[in-house]
């Protein structure tokens, strides 16, 4: 994947940004009721980010394995369209079953966004990108925070949003997007 828009700096800030996504989900995530499992847990837990874009473009890993399965094997449901937000309208072409277990990597780039709507296409393919397994189009509509949301925290934070402050001042985005910045240089 190559980005353009701010080199290295760009890219960097993106991927901090979307690893910020995930650590937002796991605050949400250690909010809820004791046995409680969505059913993106497992992907939010296990997609590997492996690069993004100022751009908004998006590349992940992901293994699928018989958890995804059917009974004829093959996975071929429409797990793949966790884009995030809520949605409009999904269109999903399944191409291709993805063969138990494969590696897949999830392609996503943000085609058009205003303040409320967006519009987002979305690929699947093999690790090396030489089979194509599903391609999406999801438009999707900003919808006000849940107040629950709102009010979670994350260690050291005292509160977020709204511009409420926390520990040093920061916001629970800036925490996390500061965690997920270690993470991603840490990996470079």
């Amino acid at each position: 994947m190559t980005t353009s828009g701010g080199g290295d700096n760009g890219r960097l800030r993106a991927m901090a940004a979307v690893q910020a996504i995930f650590e937002r989900y796991r605050i949400l995530e250690s909010m809820r009721p004791d046995g409680h499992v969505d059913y993106d847990a497992h992907v939010m837990q296990n997609v590997r980010l492996l690069d993004a874009g100022p751009e908004g473009c998006v590349l992940y890993e992901f293994e699928i394995g018989p958890r995804y399965s059917n009974l004829n094997g093959p996975w071929h449901r429409d797990e793949n369209s966790f884009l995030g937000g809520v949605t409009r309208h999904l269109s999903i072409s399944y191409l291709r079953a993805v063969p138990i277990p494969s590696t897949v990597r999830i392609s996503a780039h943000v085609v058009q966004h205003g303040r409320t709507m967006a519009l987002i296409r979305g690929e699947m393919t093999s690790a090396d990108g030489r089979v194509a397994y599903a391609a999406c189009e999801h438009h999707k509509v900003n919808v006000p925070t849940r107040p629950e949301y709102l009010a979670a925290k994350a260690e050291g934070v005292e509160g977020h949003d709204g511009g409420e402050k926390v520990k040093g001042s920061e916001k629970v985005e800036d925490v996390a997007r500061g965690k997920a910045e270690e993470k991603v240089m840490g990996k470079l």
